[in-house]
């Protein structure tokens, strides 16, 4: 571990970026350009104390899920990255067909959809990134262990993940997840992640094994859902699915059509939800 390196690379990826560039408020006039540590460590989901030892090169060796969690927050590329992971003395993560290295331009967008719901996913259901909104909405996926991240393992493991739906609706859902599972297992036969989610979800959940065993296929698209909040009430989303190609990465935005109660409803989300008032969920 080069620590004298790590730290200077930390401190000028830090400040090259914008308290906006990371769907932050500017607040107070700033003495210096670019994120305070402070900031940089809650992105990544780490104590600031933990982070300042980083820029002062004096901190302990990162694991590779907190090299994640900064290359992340600090909005590096994947060369970025893998010069990140190289400076903490550990080998980048393969460049695999299915990414979860989730871009800057992509998350920069993500930032700035203040007033929507919206989240990056792989398109097996690994949640890679959320706005403000969305963790209002479902829960901050990304403070679960690494394993429970994943949309449909939670779903078809966990009865509790279920709830953020009307019991009407969770069917529809249930062949939903399926059907587009399958689709994406088919296109990428070779990928060994899928093929254990599929095998971990058969061992796993009666209702997954029947309901593959009929082989429908749907590619996940643009659709209406709604959602149950303990603090709004029920919220009519149009869900829209914008995939990369390149990536197998998918931005998941949630809107509510002007004028409706789900509308209203979202807009007073904004205020309670943002207040740590949402239980976590998937």
């Amino acid at each position: 571990m080069n620590r004298p390196e790590l730290a200077d690379f930390l401190h000028h990826a830090r400040t090259r970026l914008d308290p906006a560039d990371v769907g932050l408020a500017a607040g107070a006039r700033r003495r210096t350009p670019g994120l305070r540590r402070e900031e940089v460590a809650s992105l990544a989901g780490m104590s600031a104390d933990y982070y300042t030892r980083l820029e002062q090169s004096r901190g302990p060796r990162p694991s590779r899920q907190m090299l994640t969690a900064m290359a992340r927050a600090l909005r590096l590329t994947e060369d970025e990255r893998d010069h990140l992971f190289h400076l903490a003395g550990e080998e980048p993560p393969r460049r695999e067909v299915t990414s979860t290295h989730v871009r800057p331009g992509l998350l920069l967008v993500l930032d700035r959809l203040h007033d929507t719901p919206a989240l990056v996913t792989t398109d097996y259901g690994e949640v890679l990134a959320q706005n403000a909104l969305s963790r209002a909405l479902s829960g901050d996926v990304l403070a679960r262990p690494p394993r429970e991240r994943n949309l449909l393992r939670r779903y078809f493991l966990d009865p509790s993940a279920r709830d953020l739906f009307p019991p009407e609706d969770r069917p529809a859902h249930t062949r939903d997840h399926v059907a587009n599972l399958r689709a994406v297992a088919a296109a990428r036969p070779a990928d060994p992640v899928l093929a254990a989610l599929v095998a971990e979800l058969l061992a796993g959940s009666e209702e997954f094994a029947r309901l593959w065993a009929d082989h429908e296929v749907a590619v996940r698209r643009a659709t209406v859902k709604r959602f149950l909040h303990p603090a709004v009430g029920l919220l009519e989303l149009d869900c829209e699915v914008l995939l990369n190609a390149d990536t197998h990465q998918q931005l998941v935005v949630h809107t509510a059509r002007p004028g409706t109660a789900s509308h209203e409803r979202l807009q007073l989300l904004r205020v309670v939800g943002l207040q740590d008032m949402t239980p976590s969920r998937s």
